[in-house]
């Protein structure tokens, strides 16, 4: 639930808004261009939710790459994510990019 709505598709949130039904490019495995819309935002922090059992793998690069933009990211299983999201947005600027399934 994300403002009173239910999401069954992963989602990215955004300071200022939430994307639902995000498509992966290689699935289970999230590569840079899944995030480009993030490096566009001027976030501060990325929050990346890898699913319940945590199937989104998240490669060392990725997290490399954005961190070297100056983009702090957090990877957790997205039961423990979004409250790692919901602890931090009201004093930073932040995404989160949550795998709702698996």
């Amino acid at each position: 639930m994300i403002n009173g709505k239910k999401y069954t598709s992963d989602v990215i949130i955004f300071p200022d808004g939430v994307r639902s039904g995000w498509w992966k490019k290689m699935g289970h495995k999230l590569c840079i261009e899944d995030l480009v819309e993030v490096l566009r935002e001027g976030v501060e922090v990325l929050i990346i939710g890898t699913g319940s059992r945590g199937g989104l793998r998240v490669p060392p690069e990725l997290k490399w790459y954005m961190e070297e933009r100056g983009i702090k990211v957090i990877v957790e299983t997205t039961d423990k994510a979004y409250l790692t999201f919901n602890q931090l947005h009201p004093s930073q600027r932040v995404a989160a990019a949550f795998h709702l399934t698996c």
